[in-house]
């Protein structure tokens, strides 16, 4: 199995790197050839004249003393020539082969790169091409590429994931519906009453459903994306009108709210802010235990304003706060449970990333939740 494709390339870069090489070591030969005949030619130049008259015997040919010079020369050169000529296709063959040999050995963690490449697929994505022998730019290729499958693996699964809770999410009303409709047909003597409690179920199952659709359609419209829209907002004007979508059922349960709304202003696209500040404000009505209390802070720091949720719930494991950001994890709640998607710390994480802030989140000691965003100041000018 060859390196960049079945059979072909591999063998075709090996041959152009052998060539070149082969073709450099034949025009070094080629000019060191020249100079040597050069060389020659003017070392016999130099020898010393003979008088006129005189005879030499060179090579058993006797030559007259004034083309001595010349003669020798031409010699000299011929030599030099054939020589030559056997020392460059030695070099030659010799670059060749040397250099056929060591592509190869030089190319190997480039075909171990590819063959695991090859096999790799979204069922095989464990696989990794591991340390290679080698300490060069090959083996940082390989380290890239390791490291690269390793995202995508974590991506996949993170999707196999959230598709997998997506379905049951979905499942879930679905279920219902299609269970009190078979429930209601089935009975022939169903009346009015019975059709309109079907009716009511069938309602709230919709409801969900639609909820969920809708909170995974704007998770993802905001994961991943950028901020289209950029304005100065107030987080405090945000959080009075999060609080006004709420403050109803708030008062259902009797939460205490507390409020410390400075101004904090920072820029970015208010339905989104607002989507953060309503998602936070819910959760904590929603997953609050009856008679709590909420704590709401917003302020502006040292380059950047800060929206802080505090409130009473449930207890909370310190180790599985940070899974509350991914998707269909509740806070104190089964996954499956009526209220919420699962989805509103998600939503808000993925606002915040878009507009270059952070979110954390902490247990409070007693039970309960707090919820720290950091979102990039504006500048007042």
């Amino acid at each position: 199995m060859n390196v960049l494709g079945r059979g072909v390339p591999f063998r075709s870069l090996r041959a152009r790197i052998t060539l070149l090489a082969t073709l450099l070591a034949a025009g070094v030969s080629l000019i060191l050839l020249w100079l040597a005949w050069r060389l020659v030619g003017d070392a016999v130049a130099a020898v010393p004249q003979m008088p006129p008259g005189t005879t030499v015997r060179v090579d058993g040919v006797d030559v007259d003393a004034s083309a001595l010079a010349g003669h020798l020369r031409d010699q000299a050169r011929q030599r030099v020539l054939v020589v030559g000529a056997v020392a460059f296709c030695c070099v030659v063959a010799a670059a060749g082969v040397l250099a056929w040999t060591l592509t190869s050995r030089v190319l190997l963690p480039l075909r171990e790169i590819t063959t695991t490449a090859r096999r790799l697929s979204v069922e095989s994505m464990g696989e990794r091409i591991g340390g290679l022998r080698s300490r060069d730019e090959l083996a940082e290729l390989a380290t890239t590429f390791d490291e690269m499958l390793d995202r995508l693996q974590a991506a996949f699964e993170a999707q196999r994931h959230f598709v997998a809770n997506a379905s049951h999410e979905l499942r879930t009303p679905l279920a219902v519906i299609r269970t009190e409709l078979e429930v209601t047909l089935a009975d022939e003597e169903a009346d009015a009453a019975e059709l309109r409690r079907m009716g009511e179920v069938v309602r709230d199952a919709t409801h969900r459903a639609e909820q969920l659709v809708g909170s995974l359609l704007l998770l993802a419209r905001t994961d991943g994306a950028g901020v289209v829209t950029n304005e100065p907002v107030d987080l405090a004007a945000v959080v009075g009108s999060a609080w006004r979508a709420v403050e109803g059922e708030a008062g259902q349960r009797r939460l205490r709210a507390e409020f410390h709304t400075g101004p904090a202003v920072v820029t970015g696209d208010p339905a989104l802010l607002e989507r953060v500040a309503g998602n936070l404000l819910e959760n904590a009505v929603r997953h609050n235990v009856d008679g709590g209390w909420i704590e709401v802070r917003t302020q502006a720091g040292q380059g950047w304003s800060v929206l802080r949720v505090r409130s009473s719930g449930g207890l909370i494991d310190p180790v599985t706060v940070a899974e509350l950001f991914e998707p269909f994890r509740r806070s104190g709640t089964a996954r499956t449970a009526r209220s919420g998607a699962g989805l509103g710390l998600s939503i808000v994480r993925a606002a915040v990333l878009a507009h270059d802030g952070t979110v954390t989140a902490e247990p409070v000691v007693g039970g309960g939740l707090t919820v720290t965003v950091h979102l990039p100041a504006t500048i007042a000018r």
